[in-house]
């Protein structure tokens, strides 16, 4: 749970408020203000009492037989106590005192209590029908229990006054609690969804390297493959060629080792800090002739033509696409059809789009070997970064010509 729903002081929130609300236990505030209420319940029962027994009452007077004032203390003073049980069950406590809404002085203050809980914490219909016969019983209430000093329905209107001005207490606080509960509710829901949006950010991003690595690592290793098979094949061949062959596989490992050490280090670099080294840059169209001048430094038959107008203003994005695009086809012309000559074409320009087309024979001779763990997701990668660009990407063999053929278009706005 963030900051931004943990109060500083979640001892001064009432229990139905803390992030672990538990109907059966009290925060610091709820033992507070229980206390203060059965103080103020079980004074006035004794005031009232006190009251009652004097020999002109101010506000106790007893219109009935004289055993009543009796059962209103005892009646006042165990209502009083079961205030301690008011969180509980606030339902039943206020059913088990309507008979004292008849008759009782001592009882009046825990009654408001009772009735102020029920208003807070339960459906509204339950707490609408208990102030209903509370009202009810009014006009007889104040027959039982006159006020010498005020007329009869003077009587009446003031305790109805004070009724209502603790239902409008109590739909005040009801109404505050429920908006505390919303904004805490949808702080619940924004913290969600964004640790949903960092993980989804976190797992494109891996994505995203698992496909560089992929493109740049099986490049680098076709053409230590495609050197090391020539040096198993040809044991007898020149020390000038052995020599060389050995200088590509070396830095072609050399190289692999070094663009695997960069992705993991974009992987463990503290992003948070200014002092990491700058990222090296990501190839684009214009590294697409040293790509090719690498293959063909390796022995790789590829001839490039170039029809791009304005290649400086292609997008990056889709610059970077072209080149993964033609690495992979020069990756697959290495290890399916070795030695077969590659043709790589790149043509479009602004406000068309950028087709990248790359052809080799199709593979022919002895059976295939086994499939290499991973073989084929060169080209699901590849389909997945045009798809993300807008593009279309289509491979396979080519009726007309016979050829392998894999071929992409990008959008390249104007």
């Amino acid at each position: 749970m963030s900051a931004a729903v943990v109060p500083d002081h979640p001892w001064l929130l009432p229990g139905a408020l803390t992030p672990e609300a538990r109907a059966s236990r009290r925060t610091p505030r709820d033992w507070l203000v229980d206390t203060v209420a059965f103080l103020l319940a079980v004074g006035w029962a004794l005031l009232a009492f006190a009251d009652a027994m004097s020999s002109r009452p101010q506000f106790s007077h007893n219109a009935g037989p004289s055993w009543l004032i009796g059962v209103d203390l005892v009646g006042g003073l165990v209502y009083c106590a079961a205030l301690w049980l008011r969180r509980r069950w606030p339902v039943g406590l206020a059913v088990a005192g309507l008979p004292l809404a008849l008759f009782s002085v001592t009882a009046g203050v825990a009654m408001l209590v009772v009735v102020f809980t029920v208003l807070v914490h339960r459906p509204l219909p339950i707490g609408a029908a208990l102030v209903g016969f509370h009202l009810s019983v009014i006009p007889l209430y104040s027959v039982v229990r006159p006020d010498p000093s005020l007329p009869y329905w003077a009587t009446v209107a003031w305790t109805m006054m004070f009724v209502g001005i603790v239902v409008a207490w109590a739909l005040f606080v009801r109404a505050r609690r429920q908006l505390v509960l919303s904004l805490r509710d949808r702080a619940h829901r924004a913290e969600a969804e964004q640790q949903l949006r960092v993980e989804q950010a976190r797992q494109l991003e891996r994505t995203r390297i698992a496909r560089e690595m992929h493109d740049v690592l099986a490049h680098r290793i076709s053409l230590l493959s495609l050197h090391a098979g020539a040096l198993e094949f040809r044991p007898d061949a020149p020390p000038q060629e052995v020599a060389r062959a050995a200088g590509v596989i070396r830095g072609s490992a050399h190289a692999a080792l070094q663009d695997l050490r960069e992705v993991i280090g974009v992987l463990r670099a503290d992003t948070s800090g200014g002092d990491s080294a700058p990222e090296r840059p990501q190839p684009t169209l214009a590294d697409v002739p040293a790509l090719v001048a690498e293959s063909r430094a390796a022995g790789v038959r590829v001839t490039l033509v170039d029809e791009v107008t304005r290649p400086a203003e292609v997008p990056t994005a889709v610059g970077r696409s072209a080149y993964r695009i033609v690495q992979e086809g020069l990756t697959n012309a290495r290890k399916h059809a070795p030695g077969a000559a590659v043709a790589v074409r790149l043509a479009g320009g602004p406000g068309r789009e950028l087709a990248v087309q790359i052809r080799n024979p199709w593979p022919v001779g002895g059976a295939p070997g086994p499939a290499l763990p991973g073989a084929g997701t060169g080209l699901v990668g590849i389909a997945e970064r045009v798809t993300l660009a807008g593009g279309r990407l289509t491979h396979g063999r080519d009726d007309a010509t016979g050829d392998f053929r894999l071929a992409a278009r990008l959008p390249w706005p104007a």
